[in-house]
């Protein structure tokens, strides 16, 4: 069933498929090379059944003569509906020749459950690792490695394990993501090394070069070439300028209970570990903010700013 005779013509087309288990798809009985009935497997005899081809569920045809079909179209079947298959015969009845074009099967799988959704998803994944090793991306562990259908990855990036890339992402060449990391919504440039456990979330954009390391979280955040922060981090509503370290446990404070605010560092600069920078706040290029500080106002460039308690250190008693 490979389509109509030679030099043929068809005023209606449906596409079908052999699936390795037709299980209760509808059946398609040829005649002369053209189709000549869909019958719904509730409705088909034991030899109907043994057909091997079957429906997929695309049709094309004219406009107004699918219009003139379907207000043709009745429910005299064992399940009182109505069959969008019956035009077939509407149209055979009229005289027209009907095609049937064999489709690869797991291009026309059925989703009527959740199974059946995973099986689908299955499918997608399979020919998206595929497509994209073949152009020229290392998966470490294909099968644990997830895609959008609109990911976009260059060549020679290499991909861990666990990785999930969620809709709108676009990873330029030569990148390194590494396992269990999770990306929406974002872009990467060359050379940026990105995880393990890492989250580019919606608005992240990271440089050429940059490091996001373990457990940081970036959203609708910019980081400059070079910049890296590399461990334990939140970024979110910020940019940061080239070259610029983000040391552990530094958090942008975003949000005031009512609306978010922006922090920008410039180049350059140093932001010591477990830093608060309350936003809105600037940092200029090449300024150094201390570890443990709760930064609420700018900072000019190449200054050093603190906010902090004063250590105090007392002997022990007994």
């Amino acid at each position: 069933p490979a389509g109509p005779p030679a030099g043929g013509d068809a005023g209606l087309a449906l596409l079908g498929m052999t699936p390795p288990d037709a299980a209760k798809y509808g059946r398609l009985v040829m005649e002369g090379g053209y189709l000549a009935r869909i019958v719904e497997y509730n409705d088909a005899t034991p030899q109907e059944r043994a057909i091997t081809f079957c429906n997929a569920g695309g049709m094309a045809a004219s406009g107004p003569d699918m219009r003139r079909w379907l207000a043709r179209v009745g429910n005299d079947n064992t399940k009182g509906e109505f069959y969008l298959t019956d035009i077939v015969a509407l149209a055979r009845q009229e005289g027209v020749n009907v095609a049937a074009l064999d489709a690869a099967h797991d291009e026309c799988l059925g989703v009527n459950s959740r199974a059946e959704l995973a099986l689908a998803e299955a499918a997608f994944q399979s020919r998206a690792r595929s497509r994209f090793m073949r152009d020229g991306v290392t998966l470490q562990a294909p099968d644990t490695v997830f895609f959008a259908g609109d990911t976009q990855i260059g060549a020679d990036t290499v991909i861990g394990p666990h990785v999930v890339f969620g809709p709108g992402v676009a990873i330029e060449g030569g990148v390194e993501i590494k396992a269990f990391s999770h990306l929406e919504g974002c872009s990467v440039k060359t050379g940026a090394v990105i995880g393990p456990y890492a989250r580019l979330r919606p608005g992240a954009e990271v440089g050429e070069d940059a490091h996001v390391g373990n457990f940081v979280e970036l959203k609708a955040a910019k980081l400059g070439k070079g910049a890296k922060a590399n461990h334990l981090t939140y970024l979110g509503d910020a940019e940061i300028g080239p070259g610029s370290n983000i040391g552990a446990g530094t958090i942008t404070c975003n949000y005031d209970g009512k609306a978010k605010h922006k922090t920008i560092i410039g180049a350059k600069a140093f932001i010591g570990s477990n830093s608060a920078l309350v936003a809105p706040v600037r940092i200029g290029d090449e300024a150094l903010i201390a570890a443990g500080s709760v930064i609420t106002q700018d900072v000019p460039e190449q200054a050093v700013a603190f906010g902090r308690a004063r250590q105090v250190t007392k002997p022990r008693k007994g």
